[in-house]
């Protein structure tokens, strides 16, 4: 078993095969999942795991050369806001209905237990070289 790292076997698996500028998008247990891209869903209740938790572990094991969230979190929710301005200065973002169409093209969904609204973000993968 495992020792360190992400344990979850599904998302572990995923993200070993993910590749230069595939998409990630990490989110709350409210976003709408579009059929076609994979999905890890993590949600065990409302909350568990938090947006925050997912999006720190998923920032440990993978390169980001982008991310994009919805302009809405800076008004309907300011703590993931915060969160995503620190953790990505570029932060670039749009409406949160071209979020949701953006993540269909999405390699990757990862579903948290967040039940706070618009705690999304699309991670654009990068190169550890």
């Amino acid at each position: 078993m495992k020792k360190a790292g992400i344990l979850n076997r599904h998302l572990a698996g995923a993200l070993a095969e993910l590749g230069h500028g595939d998409g990630v998008l990490v989110c709350d247990a409210g976003m709408p999942i579009p059929a076609g891209p994979r999905v890890v869903d993590l949600a065990f209740r409302a909350g568990v795991p938090s947006f925050a938790e997912v999006l720190d572990g998923l920032l440990d094991e993978l390169v980001v050369e982008g991310a994009t969230a919805a302009r809405e979190v800076r008004e309907a929710n300011p703590d993931a806001s915060a969160l995503l301005e620190k953790r990505f200065p570029g932060l670039w973002t749009v409406s949160h209905e071209e979020l949701k169409s953006l993540s269909a093209g999405a390699r990757l969904i990862v579903r948290t237990g967040e039940a706070r609204p618009y705690a999304n973000v699309l991670l654009r993968c990068g190169v550890f070289f």
